[in-house]
This record gives C-alpha cells, sequence and structure tokens, in this order.
C-alpha cells in the first residue's frame, strides 16, 4: 500500500466502494459528486490523499487548511474490502504530516454520531473527543415576527458571544464561512469581515440577549431537485424569549437571501435543544461530533 495524492483518473475506482455508504440516505454519499473537484484543487492549503493497493485507490482523506493554524479533515473513506487492515490509521497519518507541515497545530473532524465505524476509526487514528451540536431548521418567513431590535452590529455580537456559555460548549467554534461543513474557531475579524458584518444578527433587549451569523447561502442538489440553503455559524441566547426573538429574525433573514431551506448549528445541550423544541424548530434526528487532534507533537493511537 501506498499513499500519493488523488488523481481525477482515481474517480471511478472512488465511486466504486463509496456508492453505498449511507444508502438510506437521499443522494448517499456525496463523495461521489465532490472527488472530481477535489482531485483538480492541490494546492498550498488542500490536498487529497488516495490510499492505492496494486495500483487500484482503496481509501481516501481529504485535508484543508481553514486558518493559519486549524486544520479540517474530511472525507475519509476506506473500500470494505480493505478496512482493519491499518488503511485508514495510514491515510489520517498522511494528512497529519501534511497540515503540520503547513502549519496546523490543531486538527478537526466532523462525525455523524450514529456513524459508528467513523468514530471508532477516527479515535483509532488519534482524534480526541471534542464538541456536540445539533441542526436546527427554523422556516423561512419574511413576515415572521422580532420584538426585540434586531441589529447588525459585529462588535457587539462578537462580545456577546465571547461571555455566552454555548461558547464554552462549542469550544469557540462556529461554521466556517469558506469551507462547507467545516467548523473553525469564531474570530473578531470573522464577524467584523465585510460579507460577515452584512449577515450578523443580534437581539437587543436593553442589551443584546441572542446572536448568530450568516455563514452562507448555497444551492443543494437533492435528487432532481436543486434547493437554496441558508446556513447559520452558531447561536447563543438568553433565555426563551430571546430564542424565540433570534429564530425570528433568522426565518426573516433567511427570507430575504432567498433560501428555501435553513439549517442552524446549536449547540448540543438540554436547555438550547430544549429551548428550540418549545418554539416548534425542526430539530436534525441526531446530533454530529467534532472530533480533534493536537498536532503539536507526535500522534497518540488509541
Amino acid at each position: 500500500m501506498r499513499i500519493r495524492p488523488a488523481r481525477e483518473t482515481d474517480q471511478d475506482a472512488i465511486a466504486a466502494f463509496t456508492q453505498d455508504t449511507w444508502e438510506q440516505y437521499e443522494g448517499g454519499d456525496y463523495i461521489n459528486h465532490i472527488f472530481p473537484k477535489w482531485a483538480t484543487q492541490t494546492r498550498p492549503d488542500q490536498q487529497t490523499f488516495v490510499a492505492e493497493a496494486d495500483g487500484t485507490p482503496i481509501g481516501l482523506i481529504r485535508a484543508v487548511l481553514l486558518s493559519d493554524h486549524e486544520a479540517w479533515f474530511q472525507g475519509l473513506r476506506v473500500d470494505p474490502a480493505h478496512r482493519g487492515s491499518g488503511v485508514g490509521e495510514a491515510l489520517t497519518d498522511r494528512a497529519f504530516e501534511w497540515a503540520r507541515e503547513a502549519g496546523a497545530t490543531v486538527g478537526r473532524a466532523m462525525v455523524f454520531s450514529w456513524n459508528v465505524m467513523g468514530l471508532g476509526l477516527t479515535r483509532a487514528a488519534g482524534f480526541d473527543s471534542g464538541v456536540e451540536f445539533r441542526w436546527g431548521h427554523p422556516e423561512p418567513d419574511p413576515a415572521a415576527e422580532v420584538e426585540g431590535t434586531v441589529r447588525r452590529e459585529p462588535k457587539a455580537a462578537w462580545t456577546y458571544w465571547q461571555h455566552a456559555p454555548e461558547r464554552d460548549t462549542l469550544d469557540g467554534l462556529g461554521l466556517d464561512s469558506e469551507v462547507p461543513w467545516a467548523l473553525s474557531e469564531a474570530t473578531l475579524d470573522d464577524f467584523q469581515s465585510a460579507r460577515a458584518a452584512e449577515s450578523v444578527l443580534s437581539i437587543d433587549r436593553e442589551g443584546v440577549v441572542a446572536t448568530t451569523y450568516r455563514a452562507r447561502v448555497i444551492e443543494r442538489e437533492a435528487g432532481d431537485q436543486s434547493r437554496t440553503w441558508a446556513e447559520y455559524g452558531l447561536a447563543a441566547w438568553e433565555d426563551l424569549t430571546a430564542a424565540a426573538d433570534l429564530f425570528a429574525a433568522i426565518s426573516r433573514d433567511a427570507a430575504m437571501a432567498g433560501a428555501d431551506r435553513v439549517r442552524v448549528l446549536l449547540p448540543e445541550t438540554p436547555r438550547v435543544v430544549g429551548d428550540a423544541a418549545a418554539h416548534r424548530i425542526e430539530l436534525a434526528d441526531n446530533p454530529d461530533f467534532v472530533v480533534r487532534v493536537d498536532l503539536t507533537g507526535p500522534t497518540t493511537r488509541r
């Protein structure tokens, strides 16, 4: 077995062992759709690696630098015929090595909570447990009523976020604005950037009592249909009333952005999930995990 950069010509072999990864989900494994793009995106801040045996691809992993010290790993897949033979560990080792050389001191990856095999693989590869979140899905609604005052003031939003318990639960992470599905450390610069400043939402009730930001608006294919999603990178609020206002502000903002679907990254705590449920916000069936690995020294196997 050898680990090498991905090539466009690997597509058919990759598709052969990933097409049935998640049979229960509409559209199946996204790798089949995204791999050709990944294979051609070889830059100093991103690289896709393939494990090869006897000239045939049997696994892959994607590594991306999100900031000057944060790496994100995704798309870890191993051909079922080769699982348990160290392919996943070899791929992650190479990805960790690449990330260290790129200057990263911490790496993260997302794993669905129901993906027992994926959770086991990340732990065996050296990842520690990280944070837990759940997607909330308020409906876009241009007429949603907000009792408080909606403000778009990045510094005020950032100040509130800095002291919110939700920040501690998420270890300071929010949806990355550049790389879909990735989480990175939310910074004041992120809140103040031109794009973020337009999408920061805070609820003011004689002071900020809730905040979020719109990370992106993106088109996604679902079967034969295309939907426009508005994605909000974090959420924090003071109480049930503030939560109601924040979700209403999100509904209005998403409608203004032309979205037909919304998802908000919610810290997985009884209070946050319970407050969302109290306001009849649609919630994902399961939480997701973001695991982390310290890249400042040798990776310790579990």
